[in-house]
């Protein structure tokens, strides 16, 4: 084809502004053509077919039929529009067999170029978005739950819209971490939630406050979970406040923690500014049941554990001066860790007596005037972000 044709240029130039691909852009042109001519000029009978040639911009109209021997199974005639019976067929074409195509060129009238260009607009343009639409929807579908960067196009009222590169995606106020703030441009790793096909155009879904933004995060800064020498076994998360994650290895000579952090923490505080100056805990999972829920109460130091199988309930002994880092501020370091291990955990002093998740929850309800629900497992949890053991800044570091 020749470069310097206009129509071309044009083509082109549509392509890379929608990212469609070119052979699309000249089939919807086609069909658009033929829709134009079959309106005006076609018979009944005719398949309407037309090839357009982008650099010289004139087409030629072909009714297009498909040899068969005979009606399909369970039909009494052919389908005259598009088939045509071999006997017929060979009185236009000596060598034809079943299944090729015979095509029939057509008087194209003097007029046909001006109806058909008023005809073809409107089509061409539907026939545009919905490539577009196909393409963003293909893009995007296949980065569903991943973690994607945009840019905060803008806000209106609750809902955050974010510019991806090819499509506007929306950040529900569910998905948003509450203390972050969205500024016009700024630039955030959001995790893809979901892309649906809509009326309207594919809707695509980000979140900021999803757990497995976590676990990806981690796998873009430690080569060993990315190698899958290290895995997260388990998250517990609540969004802006405080995140526990269970890592494990099978390697002997490898430190999972440590893999984690990073020499002087330079790998667990990449993810840390990624998500606004959240705290990560990063402890060692075990199959050990005692030894995993002793190490998700973290940073406090635990007695004893004791399980009942039956009710999944673990009870827990720490020393009196243990007691407030075994609960967290507003219940937030037990509440993690049974979200963590899956299991009902009861708190002992070893002077003042036992508290419990739930005894818990209900005086952090009180503090935040709202209602927590705690259950025995760990993915029926819904309890909302509590504030930090430290103050912290509102505003999060944006991504690079």
């Amino acid at each position: 084809m020749q470069q310097n044709s206009p129509i071309l240029m044009a083509i082109q130039q549509i392509c890379e502004e929608k990212n469609i691909p070119v052979s699309a852009v000249v089939e919807t042109i086609e069909q658009a053509l033929a829709a134009a001519y079959r309106k005006d000029f076609g018979q009944k009978n005719e398949n309407i077919k037309v090839e357009f040639d982008p650099v010289t911009g004139g087409s030629r109209v072909f009714d297009v039929k498909l040899v068969v021997e005979g009606p399909a199974e369970g039909e009494e005639t052919i389908n005259e529009k598009k088939e045509l019976l071999l006997a017929d067929a060979k009185l236009l074409k000596p060598a034809v067999k079943i299944g090729d195509e015979i095509k029939t060129e057509l008087k194209v009238p003097a007029d046909y170029g001006r109806m058909a260009a008023q005809t073809a607009k409107q089509v061409i343009i539907q026939r545009l978005r919905e490539a577009e639409r196909e393409v963003v929807f293909s893009e995007y579908k296949d980065k569903e739950g991943q973690v994607v960067i945009g840019t905060i196009q803008r806000v209106e009222g609750r809902t955050v819209f974010v510019d991806l590169g090819h499509t506007i995606a929306v950040m529900p106020y569910s998905e948003q971490i509450v203390r972050e703030h969205y500024a016009a441009s700024a630039r955030f790793k959001f995790y893809l939630v979901s892309v649906n096909a809509t009326a309207r155009g594919p809707e695509v879904i980000v979140s900021r406050t999803h757990p497995e933004i976590v676990r990806q995060l981690f796998e873009q800064e430690v080569p060993e979970i990315a190698s899958g020498v290290v895995v997260i076994k388990a998250i517990s998360r609540e969004a802006g406040s405080r995140t526990k994650i269970a890592v494990y290895t099978e390697e002997a000579n490898v430190d999972p923690i440590g893999s984690c952090v990073g020499q002087r923490g330079m790998r667990v505080q990449t993810v840390i500014t990624q998500l606004g100056g959240e705290k990560i805990d990063i402890i060692e999972w075990s199959d050990d049941m005692r030894k995993f829920i002793a190490a998700a109460l973290a940073p406090a130091k635990v007695q004893s554990v004791n399980l009942d199988e039956a009710q999944r309930l673990a009870q827990v002994e720490v020393a009196e001066d243990q007691l407030s880092l075994a609960i967290g501020r507003n219940g937030q370091n037990v509440r993690l860790a049974v979200k963590l291990t899956g299991w009902r955990i009861d708190i002992s002093g070893s002077v003042s007596g036992h508290i419990n998740i739930e005894e818990v929850d209900q005086e952090a309800a009180v503090v935040k005037n709202e209602t927590e629900t705690v259950s025995s497992a760990a993915g029926d949890l819904a309890a909302p972000a509590a504030p930090s053991d430290k103050t912290e800044t509102d505003t999060p570091t944006p991504v690079n």
